[in-house]
Protein backbone atom coordinates (compact mmCIF):
# COMPACT_ATOMS: atom_id res chain seq x y z
CA UNK A 1 0.00 0.00 0.00
CA UNK A 2 1.18 3.21 -0.83
CA UNK A 3 1.23 5.99 2.09
CA UNK A 4 -0.74 8.48 -0.37
CA UNK A 5 -3.79 6.38 -1.25
CA UNK A 6 -6.97 7.87 -0.80
CA UNK A 7 -8.16 5.12 1.59
CA UNK A 8 -5.86 6.56 3.64
CA UNK A 9 -7.21 9.54 3.20
CA UNK A 10 -10.33 8.86 3.63
CA UNK A 11 -9.98 6.95 6.66
CA UNK A 12 -8.03 9.60 8.76
CA UNK A 13 -10.74 12.39 7.55
CA UNK A 14 -13.28 10.28 8.90
CA UNK A 15 -11.67 9.62 12.02
CA UNK A 16 -10.99 13.66 12.18
CA UNK A 17 -14.65 14.05 11.14
CA UNK A 18 -15.84 11.69 14.10
CA UNK A 19 -13.03 13.28 17.16
CA UNK A 20 -14.78 16.71 15.62
CA UNK A 21 -18.40 15.79 15.47
CA UNK A 22 -17.78 14.43 19.28
CA UNK A 23 -16.42 17.29 20.41
CA UNK A 24 -18.99 19.49 19.07
CA UNK A 25 -22.03 17.10 20.57
CA UNK A 26 -20.44 16.99 23.76
CA UNK A 27 -20.32 21.00 23.66
CA UNK A 28 -23.27 21.59 22.04
CA UNK A 29 -25.43 19.44 23.72
CA UNK A 30 -24.41 20.50 27.59
CA UNK A 31 -27.45 23.10 26.43
CA UNK A 32 -29.40 20.59 25.72
CA UNK A 33 -29.30 18.69 28.64
CA UNK A 34 -29.86 21.68 30.99
CA UNK A 35 -33.21 22.04 29.19
CA UNK A 36 -34.27 18.86 29.54
CA UNK A 37 -32.93 18.89 33.42
CA UNK A 38 -34.85 22.46 34.01
CA UNK A 39 -37.84 20.71 31.71
CA UNK A 40 -37.89 17.57 34.13
CA UNK A 41 -37.71 19.76 37.49
CA UNK A 42 -40.58 22.09 35.72
CA UNK A 43 -42.60 18.88 35.53
CA UNK A 44 -42.00 17.61 38.97
CA UNK A 45 -42.51 21.21 40.74
CA UNK A 46 -46.36 21.08 38.39
CA UNK A 47 -46.82 17.85 40.39
CA UNK A 48 -46.21 19.01 43.76
CA UNK A 49 -48.23 21.83 43.18
CA UNK A 50 -51.25 19.61 42.05
CA UNK A 51 -50.56 17.59 44.96
CA UNK A 52 -50.75 20.78 47.18
CA UNK A 53 -53.61 21.54 45.81
CA UNK A 54 -55.48 18.41 46.45
CA UNK A 55 -54.42 18.63 49.58
CA UNK A 56 -55.19 21.86 50.40
CA UNK A 57 -58.43 21.29 48.80
CA UNK A 58 -59.49 18.59 51.51
CA UNK A 59 -57.78 20.61 54.59
CA UNK A 60 -60.54 23.64 53.54
CA UNK A 61 -63.10 20.56 53.37
CA UNK A 62 -62.17 19.29 56.74
CA UNK A 63 -62.16 22.78 58.12
CA UNK A 64 -65.73 23.19 56.69
CA UNK A 65 -66.67 20.31 57.94
CA UNK A 66 -65.29 21.50 61.66
CA UNK A 67 -67.20 24.81 61.60
CA UNK A 68 -70.39 23.38 60.40
CA UNK A 69 -70.19 20.72 63.55
CA UNK A 70 -68.88 23.62 65.71
CA UNK A 71 -72.08 25.76 64.61
CA UNK A 72 -74.59 22.88 64.89
CA UNK A 73 -73.47 22.50 68.81
CA UNK A 74 -73.64 26.68 69.16
CA UNK A 75 -77.23 26.31 68.15
CA UNK A 76 -77.81 22.99 70.35
CA UNK A 77 -76.39 25.12 73.65
CA UNK A 78 -78.59 28.12 72.78
CA UNK A 79 -81.58 25.84 72.63
CA UNK A 80 -80.16 24.54 75.84
CA UNK A 81 -79.90 27.40 77.42
CA UNK A 82 -83.55 28.91 76.50
CA UNK A 83 -84.85 25.80 77.87
CA UNK A 84 -83.23 25.91 80.83
CA UNK A 85 -83.87 29.76 81.36
CA UNK A 86 -87.57 28.96 80.60
CA UNK A 87 -87.29 26.51 83.18
CA UNK A 88 -86.15 28.76 86.07
CA UNK A 89 -88.19 31.83 84.67
CA UNK A 90 -84.90 34.41 83.77
CA UNK A 91 -85.66 36.91 81.29
CA UNK A 92 -83.10 36.40 78.34
CA UNK A 93 -81.39 39.39 76.39
CA UNK A 94 -82.08 38.34 72.34
CA UNK A 95 -80.04 37.53 69.96
CA UNK A 96 -79.76 39.34 66.88
CA UNK A 97 -82.07 36.94 64.59
CA UNK A 98 -84.82 37.18 67.63
CA UNK A 99 -84.08 41.02 66.87
CA UNK A 100 -86.13 40.76 63.87
CA UNK A 101 -88.75 38.73 65.70
CA UNK A 102 -92.28 40.73 66.29
CA UNK A 103 -91.44 42.93 69.70
CA UNK A 104 -94.94 41.47 71.35
CA UNK A 105 -92.54 40.14 74.37
CA UNK A 106 -91.07 43.98 74.40
CA UNK A 107 -94.61 45.46 75.95
CA UNK A 108 -94.17 43.15 79.37
CA UNK A 109 -91.98 44.15 81.95
CA UNK A 110 -89.91 42.30 84.39
CA UNK A 111 -90.84 42.25 88.28
CA UNK A 112 -87.37 42.93 88.57
CA UNK A 113 -86.90 45.78 86.87
CA UNK A 114 -89.82 47.63 88.82
CA UNK A 115 -88.36 47.20 92.34
CA UNK A 116 -85.01 48.66 91.85
CA UNK A 117 -83.68 50.26 94.76
CA UNK A 118 -83.09 53.65 94.68
CA UNK A 119 -79.64 54.94 94.35
CA UNK A 120 -77.94 56.04 97.79
CA UNK A 121 -77.20 59.45 98.42
CA UNK A 122 -73.65 59.69 98.34
CA UNK A 123 -73.57 58.45 94.80
CA UNK A 124 -72.43 61.04 92.58
CA UNK A 125 -75.57 61.42 91.09
CA UNK A 126 -75.33 65.14 90.68
CA UNK A 127 -77.91 65.91 93.24
CA UNK A 128 -75.04 66.88 96.04
CA UNK A 129 -74.28 63.95 97.53
CA UNK A 130 -70.40 63.39 99.10
CA UNK A 131 -69.24 61.90 96.10
CA UNK A 132 -70.65 64.67 93.80
CA UNK A 133 -68.47 66.59 92.00
CA UNK A 134 -69.25 69.71 93.59
CA UNK A 135 -69.35 68.59 97.07
CA UNK A 136 -67.87 70.53 99.66
CA UNK A 137 -67.28 73.44 96.81
CA UNK A 138 -70.66 75.56 97.36
CA UNK A 139 -70.54 78.76 98.84
CA UNK A 140 -72.97 78.78 101.61
CA UNK A 141 -73.23 83.24 102.27
CA UNK A 142 -75.93 82.53 105.30
CA UNK A 143 -73.82 80.30 107.11
CA UNK A 144 -70.76 82.34 107.09
CA UNK A 145 -72.83 85.45 108.16
CA UNK A 146 -73.73 83.96 110.88
CA UNK A 147 -70.40 83.24 112.11
CA UNK A 148 -68.29 86.14 112.70
CA UNK A 149 -64.91 86.51 111.18
CA UNK A 150 -61.72 87.04 113.19
CA UNK A 151 -59.92 90.18 112.52
CA UNK A 152 -56.94 89.89 110.06
CA UNK A 153 -53.38 91.34 110.42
Amino acid sequence: MEANSPFIYALVGLVVGFLIGLACYRLLSRGERHRASLKQTLLEREHQIAELKKAMGGHFGNVRDCLDGIRRQADELERQMQSDAGQWQLGHRPTPAQDDAPKAAASRTTPAASDAPAMPRDYADGKGGTLSEDFGLKNNAASKSDVAQPPRY
